[in-house]
């Protein structure tokens, strides 16, 4: 069995590949494809975004595809930059232009205030017109300043409170345990075990 990862940011496939290691089913991605498609993520949930990403590559390749999208949500700002966490700063930012509009929306906020979590929504379509949704999500805090050299988007502002250390300087290998990403594609990991014995 082939399913389509869809989505073209390179540090999400690594996460990915990491976090679903072992599956008995091929994960291609757009570099084995050769084709690279530009789906606009105008949905106004992260289950929208994540739905019309893998129904695109569906389509495209008539292969199952898998799609998430994940968002930061922080309390003290009503729930953003949630569904806009990549393009928080504008379009055409980089990791750290979004960190640091969102530290200084929060300058002088404490620290019982700055509570976020990470949520994340894989959707799985079928060409038959089949959908799965998994969702995970984890709590944290938003810090006052980067720490941690590994990880991207807002890993180095996203503390962990168990482990008093942010994504970025959790490391991968524990990040790829923990995280909503990791909790939403555990999920999906369970459902295509039953979905292949159902074979």
């Amino acid at each position: 069995m082939e399913i389509v990862l869809a989505t073209q940011n390179r540090d999400k496939i690594k996460e990915i590949r990491e976090i679903l290691k072992g599956i008995p089913v091929k994960l291609i991605t757009f570099d084995e494809h050769s084709r690279e498609l530009c789906v606009e993520e105008d949905g106004k949930t992260l289950e929208e975004n994540a739905i019309k990403k893998a129904e695109v590559w569906m389509k495209e390749t008539e292969k199952p595809a898998l799609a998430d999208d994940s968002g930061l949500e922080v309390d003290y700002l009503n729930g953003a930059p949630g569904v806009y966490s990549s393009r928080f700063a504008g379009e055409n930012v980089n990791y750290a232009d979004n960190n640091v509009k969102l530290l200084k929306m929060m300058e002088g906020v404490p620290e019982e205030k700055r509570t976020a979590r990470f949520r994340c929504i894989a959707a799985l379509i079928f060409p038959d017109g089949g959908k799965e949704l998994f969702e995970g999500t984890i709590e944290g805090i938003i810090i006052n300043a980067p720490r941690g050299e590994s990880g991207f988007g807002y890993d180095p502002i996203f503390l962990i409170p168990e482990y008093n250390k942010t994504f970025a300087e959790l490391g991968d290998e524990i990040k790829n345990k923990i995280s909503h990403r990791a909790m939403a594609f555990s999920k999906f990991r369970k459902y295509l075990e039953i979905y292949l014995n159902k074979g």
